[in-house]
């Protein structure tokens, strides 16, 4: 029998200034990264509760990593995408999707992070 499992279990972030991304990341969702070297590549790990849905991931800066906003979508979910989207254009990025209803499974929004990544929000309802 095949196992039950969610696909995604991990995601980085690629930055091109670490200390500028945590600051921005830590503005914007008052994330607690705890910073890291791992092969050679400088990490922030973003908090994970393990208790909690979900997964957690890193800032990551090196060779390898070249920040877009043309690929892979990750999605951050918030209780105030309003809120969300001010802070992050507050804090040197700014809106690329604006609050669009998702039907009964809430909201979502794009921006682009301080790095030039675009990053996806999402708000359930209630």
């Amino acid at each position: 029998m095949a196992k039950k499992y969610n696909p995604v279990v991990y995601f980085e972030i690629p930055v091109t200034n670490m200390d500028r991304a945590i600051k921005f990341y830590t503005n914007v969702f008052n994330f607690v990264f705890e910073r890291t070297v791992i092969d050679r590549i400088e990490m922030a790990i973003f908090p994970l509760v393990a208790e909690n849905e979900g997964i957690s991931g890193a800032l990551a800066k090196g060779e390898i990593y070249k920040p877009t906003n043309e690929g892979v979508i990750v999605y951050f979910n918030t209780e105030d995408i309003d809120r969300t989207l001010r802070m992050a254009g507050d804090n040197g990025g700014q809106t690329l999707y604006p609050k669009t209803s998702n039907g009964d499974l809430g909201y979502v929004a794009e921006f682009e992070d301080s790095e030039g990544n675009r990053i996806a929000l999402h708000q359930t309802l209630g």
